[in-house]
């Protein structure tokens, strides 16, 4: 018997990697949202947040490519944002793109969003390494799925041309 099928043939959910993912994802984004929201920010705000803090500014379009998503998803987040004084938009060179920018008051969150995200890397009770290892295979199976699906949500090259992971001990 194939140990992802039950006696009857069907379908494990313990055997499914689609379950795993979406259980780590809720876990960690419930460890998150008490602590962001002391900042005043939902879980999508900070990754949007993270994005400008490490790459700086940039297009609504990279912002999606960046968090591997559409960009009509990204544009409440960056509006709400905008709302709360975390960023500004402005038209870019090409007066088609519109370029995030964080304000002094977004950059000034960082410092206690870095604090949160050290609080959750310590609560999954990992070391640095594994922790590490763990989001590398983890992108790396995200980069390996979206390249043989959706061609407009693959990776986007770092502007300053290093890899398109985060910096430090995101978790």
């Amino acid at each position: 018997m194939d140990r992802h099928t039950d006696r009857d043939g069907g379908l494990r959910l313990d055997d499914q990697l689609c379950f795993a993912l979406y259980a780590a994802t809720n876990a960690t984004t419930r460890a998150y949202r008490p602590l962001l929201a002391t900042l005043g920010l939902t879980y999508p705000q900070y990754l949007v947040m993270l994005a400008l803090w490490q790459d700086g500014d940039a297009t609504v379009g990279h912002l999606a490519r960046r968090l591997r998503l559409d960009s009509h998803a990204v544009s409440p987040v960056v509006n709400r944002l905008e709302v709360h004084g975390h960023v500004v938009r402005r038209r870019g060179a090409d007066r088609r793109q519109v370029v995030v920018a964080a304000t002094a008051q977004g950059r000034e969150l960082e410092a206690a969003a870095s604090r949160a995200q050290a609080q959750v890397a310590h609560d999954t009770g990992l070391d640095p390494a594994e922790l590490a290892d763990l989001r590398g295979r983890l992108l790396e199976l995200a980069d390996h799925l979206t390249s043989h699906s959706t061609p407009d949500l693959r990776p986007v090259p770092h502007p300053a041309g290093r890899a398109d992971t985060p910096r430090g001990e995101a978790s």
